[in-house]
């Protein structure tokens, strides 16, 4: 898109069936890319029934339904059979797979160790990570082509090496961040077999294996969880305040329990996989976003450099240190437009583009009633879209997300960090490393799609360019 293209954008999306699918196109899609599924009529329809292969269920985005089986009555929906399949062998009981008492627990202990002041804490080690990117990429050359997805990978598992577990990572990050990407490929692509619920022991043809990276991923956790602890043990820990000495140390207020090994090593993992591959991928669509819509960009750069121009000012810090203003008080209240790109970015891609849950009892919300045992399909890729919550619901219009206009949208036509008592824990950890990142970027690059690459979002559990995205890093003379 050129510099005279339009105040309007259709972001990339897969093209949507007039009629329902048959059984066999239904299994085609999931297997494929699963956000294909949808038909035209579900974003354009507030709750319907179907009677699928994964059996009865009511597909829910009627805002009122949202809130009542996320918060409400949250209790009676835990998640369904199917999630718990793909996630449950890597992520074991962490904290977006455990279920009942054990996620209660998990949550009065881990929910209190993103509280602000823990993000606060963190922000010179985010900081790092980003002037570690830029450095990166200027040590590549001017005009270098890089894979945005992947870059997006690396400097997020930099901040979790910097700061959630700030003796390391044990792993190179470039590997770590291969490895995450191929389980996520592997594990994200619904077999058929798991959708019609066969039983475990059939094996899965063509599903790929993904035994090496969990190795690898199990590897690297006892590493770091075995050091830390000879360390705590040793006394040698000294003020370590990072996420991995809080899980071995935190006592649940209730019991006055710590959390077991194996509890510490689902939630590491958890922290690992989930929590950076969101954040990554709402980085990589917001940069695909700007890199199609340069007016905004420019908008986006200006206001940037004031806001960090006038933070190092006022804080008296050396003038050729391009990111020194990030450490004034109140520059991100002043970063509204790279705020609302993100915001835009995870209403359009939103990194968990589908939740399902499973009614235990009978249940009724005004004028819907769910029996248990039926599955609730809330998709916030669909909800994000429908056309009775959004104007223009397809476009990028970051400005919906600006002061003034942002307080207009509805809290439950909006999910990208889900909502109620499951709500993301780190989603103001994120939210705050991500803007930092993309300002960052903004302040000393401009990034470019390859010409005339196709991108095309793939659901592999999150939302991803598929094949990558190819960009080409131009600096900027600011």
């Amino acid at each position: 898109m050129s510099a005279t293209a339009p105040q309007s954008f259709h972001p990339p999306a897969p093209p949507r069936s007039e009629k329902p699918l048959g059984k066999i196109e239904f299994i085609r899609r999931v297997w494929k890319n699963q956000i294909t599924t949808w038909t035209q009529k579900s974003f354009e329809e507030s709750v319907y029934r179907i009677d699928g292969l994964m059996g009865k269920a009511t597909v829910a985005h009627d805002t009122a339904l949202v809130k009542h089986v996320l918060v409400d009555n949250f209790a009676n929906y835990p998640k369904d059979r199917v999630q718990r399949k793909v996630l449950k062998p890597g992520l074991g009981d962490g904290l977006l797979t455990a279920e009942g008492e054990v996620w209660k627990m998990e949550r009065r202990v881990i929910a209190p160790l993103f509280r602000p002041k823990l993000v606060d804490d963190f922000m010179p080690a985010i900081i790092e990570s980003s002037r570690w990117l830029v450095d990166r990429w200027r040590a590549a050359g001017a005009d270098s082509p890089v894979d945005i997805s992947a870059e997006m990978s690396r400097v997020t598992l930099e901040v979790l090496q910097r700061s959630i577990f700030q003796a390391g990572l044990k792993r190179d990050t470039g590997e770590l961040a291969g490895a995450m990407s191929r389980y996520f490929e592997a594990v994200g692509q619904l077999h058929p077999f798991d959708v019609i619920g066969l039983p475990d022991w059939l094996p899965r043809f063509g599903k790929p294996d993904v035994s090496r990276e969990l190795r690898f991923f199990n590897e690297a956790i006892r590493d770091i969880m075995s050091e830390r602890r000879a360390a705590i043990a040793s006394g040698d820990a000294g003020d370590a305040r990072d996420l991995l000495s809080l899980l071995l140390t935190t006592r649940d207020p209730q019991t006055g329990e710590l959390l077991n090994d194996t509890l510490v090593r689902d939630n590491v993992l958890t922290f690992i996989a989930a929590g950076h591959e969101t954040t990554s991928g709402s980085l990589t669509w917001a940069m695909f976003l700007l890199s199609q819509f340069p007016d905004w960009r420019r908008e986006v750069e200006e206001e940037v450099d004031t806001a960090l121009d006038a933070g190092a000012i006022a804080i008296g810090a050396k003038a050729e240190d391009p990111f020194a203003g990030f450490a004034a008080p109140g520059v991100f209240d002043k970063l509204v437009k790279t705020r609302a790109t993100l915001e835009e970015a995870m209403r359009l891609y939103p990194p968990g583009a589908l939740l399902l849950r499973q009614a235990i009892a009978d249940d009724a919300c005004g004028e819907y009633k769910l029996r248990a045992g039926e599955l609730v399909v809330i998709a916030p890729w669909v909800l994000h879209r429908h056309k009775l919550l959004w104007d223009r619901p397809d476009e990028f219009v970051p400005r919906r997300f600006m002061p003034g206009e942002r307080e207009k949208v509805d809290r439950f036509s909006y999910l990208p960090f889900g909502a109620g008592p499951r709500v993301c824990v780190g989603s103001g950890f994120a939210m705050r490393e991500a803007i930092t990142i993309l300002a960052a970027i903004a302040r000393t690059f401009r990034c470019d799609l390859k010409a005339g690459y196709p991108v095309e979002p793939v659901l592999r559990i999150t939302l991803r360019p598929g094949g990558g995205l190819p960009m080409r890093l131009t600096p900027r003379s600011g």
